[in-house]
């Protein structure tokens, strides 16, 4: 066990009297593929080595006993007392609710969970924290559901408590991530494939604008409501039922009049969106990651000026990396509105690259950049009993 495992078997050992078990939810990544997953797109996100880690054990009573050690903070409760709440206890009670809304039969347990994904950095802590107790939840009282199903669980209890109307993505990467894969997620049927991912020589590093989003502060949910009015257009006028089916951007074009113009720029990011998602799947297969690179920034362009989501610290880290030779794509990834952006860069130079960029950031914005370089990890699991 690593460090941050270490401290949260230890917090539980100090505070409960219980041999928990011990559990790992990762962080994601997403290459290519943003903000299509609740539009019946593709997306290709990725399980991370920065994820939430669980210690946890039954308790025999009707209590749940949550402390939470990025915070500090604890939380104890009787199964009957389960409602919406605020902050990270949302998360996990929505969680423990939704297991309720399935008929399962959940009882009194303790638990301690802490990790190292930074915090509004676009890796899906949320997602994590969610499939993390899911996953420790079915295993320890038997509930005999899947990674689909589980993620698909964790996918409602954000809608929930959290209010956030996000797709399956984030839940579905963290919950089933491989190793050293990419993974090529269907969000209509649920269905995905793994990918290899060969970067010969280079590696995907994280810059964090220091920008937090809250995903929950409402524009998300704008978002979404814009292609919702959008397909209602569409689907009346081109006789499709989901985004997937429009060949190109130039068929919502000829409807543009019918649709307010943030509502048309939504649509036109979403099918050009999807289109990359395919493309870059092909180009993986073909190792040709330098032309995967120009899908991102191209990508970049429609989340910053169709979709409008990115803000100047994401656009400028983008604009430095575009002209760095050795950087072969960037864009800003997740939610948007701060994060973080992702690049591959050619391993020898990423020391130099991380230390100029870190430089004019601090000069433009007087923030201090953080750089993460990243491996891919396999998906929630238990670590030990």
């Amino acid at each position: 066990m690593n460090s941050i495992a270490t401290s949260v078997v230890n917090i539980f050992k100090n505070k409960f009297s219980a041999e928990p078990n011990i559990y790992y939810s990762p962080g994601r990544i997403n290459l290519i593929g943003e903000h299509i997953d609740y539009n019946d797109g593709y997306v290709m996100p990725a399980a991370i080595d920065k994820g939430v880690y669980y210690a946890i054990a039954a308790n025999g009573t009707d209590t749940i006993n949550f402390f939470a050690a990025d915070f500090n903070e604890s939380l104890s409760i009787t199964l009957k007392e389960v409602t919406k709440s605020d902050s990270w206890k949302n998360y996990v009670l929505s969680v423990v609710n939704e297991f309720v809304l399935l008929g399962k039969t959940v009882n009194g347990f303790d638990c301690v969970f802490g990790g190292d994904i930074p915090r509004g950095s676009g890796m899906s802590s949320s997602a994590a924290v969610e499939g993390g107790l899911a996953y420790a939840l079915n295993d320890i009282f038997n509930y005999g559901m899947n990674r689909v199903e589980l993620a698909l669980l964790c996918q409602r209890a954000e809608h929930n408590y959290p209010g956030v109307n996000c797709g399956i993505m984030d839940m579905y990467a963290s919950i089933n991530g491989k190793r050293d894969h990419v993974i090529l997620l269907d969000c209509k049927n649920i269905t995905h494939e793994y990918f290899p991912l060969k970067l010969d020589g280079y590696k995907i590093v994280l810059l964090n604008t220091k920008v937090h989003h809250t995903l929950a502060s409402g524009e998300y949910n704008v978002r979404r409501k814009r292609c919702e009015a959008g397909m209602v257009v569409l689907k009346k006028e081109l006789n499709i039922q989901s985004f997937r089916e429009i060949k190109s951007a130039a068929d919502v074009e000829l409807h543009k009049d019918k649709m307010a113009p943030e509502v048309y720029n939504c649509c036109k990011f979403v099918v050009e969106e999807i289109a990359r998602t395919q493309k870059a799947a092909a180009l993986l297969q073909q190792n040709d990651v330098k032309a995967f690179g120009q899908l991102m920034y191209a990508g970049h362009e429609g989340l910053s000026k169709l979709y409008d989501v990115s803000c100047p610290q994401s656009d400028f880290l983008v604009a430095l990396a575009k002209d760095n030779d050795n950087v072969i794509g960037a864009r800003q990834m997740g939610g948007g509105f701060g994060g973080c952006t992702i690049n591959i860069i050619k391993d020898e130079a990423i020391d130099d690259f991380i230390a100029t960029t870190t430089a004019a950031y601090q000069k433009e914005f007087d923030i201090l950049l953080e750089a993460y370089v990243m491996q891919l990890s396999n998906g929630t699991e238990k670590i030990s009993a």
